[in-house]
């Protein structure tokens, strides 16, 4: 029987690598996006797959998203939580409106998916992987919504995997360190793309396919003794600290 898996932020980005890679692994796909214009672009191309237009951050919205994959599809056998959004300002000038919007999508997003699809993952014993970042290991400036909401993405996933280990369901946390977006390389200056180079062990960023495969990989059966972990795909930044780069020359 082919197997289900639920992405959000599937529109575009790291979601729409993750689809494109479980649908490569004979998956079907319920892609979730809040964003209807561009995810129908997206899913046009893709077959084994449907587009569902729902905010992650709306009780209802998500009721109507395990019921849309469940018509579809039948069952639920992976959940990627991966919708996020960004917003980088000083502490003073992050009014409480805009930390609301972060955390209702980011962390608030992630509890309520997660606790909607319980129920058909312990039929199937299927898995969470949620997309922190690094920003939740590593803080840095700008970032206090952004980072305080992945830094409790990677506790919330160590909560459900010590509380659903015992129906089956593993769940695991991927960080992300840079990623060539077509986002991110719109607004990083080139001063910021050589700072992460020579930051980043690995000297570039990461790609989107390369998250992808270790989202995939931690859904699969080949990670079946995985669960409570966080794997950073960074390119050794997060085990780097703060160090001067030139110091490791």
């Amino acid at each position: 029987m082919t197997k289900t898996v639920i992405v959000t932020g599937a529109a575009r980005g790291i979601g729409l690598a993750t689809t494109k890679q479980f649908l490569s692994e004979g998956w079907s796909v319920a892609m979730v996006d809040w964003d209807e214009k561009e995810l129908s672009r997206a899913a046009a191309e893709l077959s084994n797959s449907i587009a569902i237009a729902e905010d992650v951050s709306d009780p209802q919205s998500v009721e109507r998203i395990i019921k849309a994959t469940i018509r579809e599809f039948g069952q639920i056998d992976a959940l990627v939580n991966n919708a996020g959004i960004a917003d980088f300002g000083p502490i003073e000038e992050t009014d409480f409106e805009r930390w609301r919007r972060v955390m209702s999508v980011n962390l608030d997003g992630v509890f309520l998916m997660s606790q909607a699809a319980i129920p058909k993952l312990k039929k199937t014993k299927g898995t969470i992987v949620n997309i922190a970042s690094i920003s939740g290991l590593r803080a840095s400036t700008l970032r206090v919504a952004y980072g305080t909401s992945k830094a409790a993405v990677i506790h919330l996933t160590e909560q459900q995997a010590a509380e659903l280990g015992e129906f089956g369901i593993r769940a695991n946390a991927v960080a992300p360190g840079p990623v060539r977006t077509k986002l991110a390389m719109a607004v990083h200056t080139q001063d910021i793309i050589d700072a992460y180079h020579d930051a980043i062990p690995l000297n570039r960023y990461g790609t989107e396919e390369e998250i992808a495969n270790v989202i995939y990989f931690l859904s699969s059966e080949k990670a079946g003794f995985v669960t409570g972990q966080l794997i950073s795909v960074d390119g050794g930044f997060e085990s780097t600290g703060i160090g001067l780069p030139a110091l490791r020359s």
